[in-house]
């Protein structure tokens, strides 16, 4: 592992990710460090990504990480989770990844519209800014209505409002609703 202390979460995704392009599991980088290429900086003390898997495959995962030495918890959300199945992965330091197994309403076509952005010679899959701008209406809370708001305002290229609408209706009429808010304020 590439950690040497605490505070280097992105560095344990880079080593997360290393292995599930081993697997060849698509992923996408979400929560703080994709905020922060969408103009919201703010600190956070882990790294996440939304992974293509089932839950099943998450579980093998899991095995897979373990045996390498990560520290890892695999849970298992209720029928009326929106996240299925998380695996967080941890390091002796106290770093931590955290591997979403899936999103309900979450376009599958997000992966192929990440954005590649450089990091400590590596490449991240970042989620791109109309599919950040979603799931942050679809959380809801105040946080992430503020990061959708930014997201929004600081975009260099236009935003595709038909392709924003039509993946935010995915997470439903609430997140729907939620955006419209955004678009108007």
């Amino acid at each position: 592992m590439r950690t040497r202390r605490a505070g280097q979460s992105a560095l344990l995704l880079l080593d997360a990710i290393a292995v599930l392009k081993e697997q060849a599991i698509d992923y996408a980088v979400i929560g703080a460090m994709a905020a922060s290429v969408h103009g919201a900086v703010r600190a956070s003390a882990d790294a996440d990504a939304l992974i293509s898997v089932t839950a099943s495959r998450l579980a093998r995962l899991r095995s897979i990480f373990k045996k390498m030495g990560f520290g890892t918890e695999l849970r298992r959300g209720d029928v009326d989770d929106p996240i299925p199945a998380m695996l967080l992965l941890s390091d002796s330091h106290g770093n931590r990844v955290d591997l979403l197994g899936g999103l309900k309403g979450f376009d599958p076509q997000a992966f192929s519209r990440t954005l590649n952005v450089p990091f400590s010679g590596d490449t991240l899959r970042i989620i791109g800014r109309e599919d950040f701008i979603a799931m942050k209406c679809f959380a809801g809370g105040p946080q992430h209505i503020a990061d959708a708001h930014v997201a929004l305002r600081s975009a260099e290229e236009p935003v595709d409002l038909d392709l924003l609408r039509r993946v935010t209706r995915r997470f439903g009429r609430a997140a729907a609703d939620v955006l419209e808010h955004v678009l108007a304020r």
